[in-house]
């Protein structure tokens, strides 16, 4: 029996218990990045696109045009890297979860559905990116590079300046001046965490592990 899970320990998937008979041999793969949530495509997936996909962790399709084995970026180079996968309720379809490196479509944009980074709260993880980016690549008129070359000092203090006003504006000013606060703050506290190698990830696991105990306490 052949099983996977994804890098993070998470998903395991058993290929053989899929429904390739219901669809002709070709099961649709839904293409989530896993950490904006953001969907970046629809390809398909035969047995052994799936089977090379688990093997390399690089994501490959199968193309229905050209009726052959291929792999995401293989000319482009804007490759997914799998970071977990797993079948839906009537394992006939698959969410494979990945970290894309470059546009994921073929019109350079970040989704085949549109060029919106990361919708919603997928933004943070977006400019994550962005703060982790200008950290590696430390531009001279960057104001994260600025930030972080007095790290984790400079940081740690506009965080505390930052976090005063987030209480002032929320007890006596407009609730746009809390937005825009609280927006510094959120910025400035990512840059921080950045300073001690910490992720949004990181912190989320923590909630999570919270609430986790939250619950099972009935609190």
């Amino acid at each position: 029996m052949v099983s996977h899970t994804g890098r993070g320990g998470k998903n395991m998937i058993d290929p053989k218990k899929l429904d390739w008979d219901k669809t002709d041999g070709l099961i649709p793969a839904v293409i989530q990045d896993d950490q904006t949530r953001q969907v970046l495509m629809l390809g398909y997936m035969n047995e052994e696109a799936l089977g090379q996909t688990l093997q390399s962790n690089i994501v490959h399709f199968y193309s229905r045009s050209r009726r052959c084995l291929w792999m995401k970026g293989e000319t482009s180079g804007n490759t997914f890297a799998l970071t977990a996968i797993s079948a839906d309720c009537d394992n006939d379809t698959l969410l494979v979860e990945v970290r894309p490196t470059g546009p994921a479509c073929h019109t350079n944009t970040v989704s085949c559905f549109g060029n919106d980074p990361a919708p919603g709260l997928g933004f943070l993880a977006h400019l994550e990116a962005v703060i982790q980016t200008r950290a590696g690549q430390a531009p001279e008129d960057s104001y994260v590079s600025r930030l972080l070359t007095k790290a984790p000092k400079l940081p740690a203090q506009k965080v505390g300046e930052e976090a005063v006003e987030v209480a002032i504006a929320a007890v006596s000013e407009s609730r746009e001046a809390l937005i825009g606060e609280s927006a510094d703050l959120i910025f400035h506290l990512m840059v921080l965490l950045e300073s001690r190698n910490v992720s949004l990830s990181d912190i989320v696991d923590e909630l999570r592990t919270r609430n986790a105990k939250a619950n099972a306490s009935g609190a």
